[in-house]
């Protein structure tokens, strides 16, 4: 599945029904819907002049949706989340 991502501002800016990527205080965070908020503090983050990202290496994330687990493995490059 490929999936475009969007970069927003701060946290209070996020939309939870889109994959969303944003910076705080130094530390990239990606939000994907049904995984959650994740910290991007282990991966290396390009930052292109579009304002998009490219992240490595691949994103492993395990969240919860409606009481059950849901996990999701895939990579996120300029911005567009692309399933492994």
């Amino acid at each position: 599945m490929i999936i475009q991502a969007y970069r927003i501002e701060k946290f209070e800016d996020l939309d939870d029904t889109k994959y969303c990527y944003f910076k705080f205080e130094g530390i990239w965070y990606l939000y994907m819907p049904g995984c959650g908020l994740g910290n991007l503090a282990n991966h290396q983050i390009v930052e292109h002049e579009d304002g998009t990202i490219t992240v490595s290496p691949s994103i492993l994330t395990t969240g919860h949706d409606s009481g059950k687990t849901t996990q999701k493995h895939g990579f996120l490059e300029k911005g567009v989340w692309r399933d492994c």
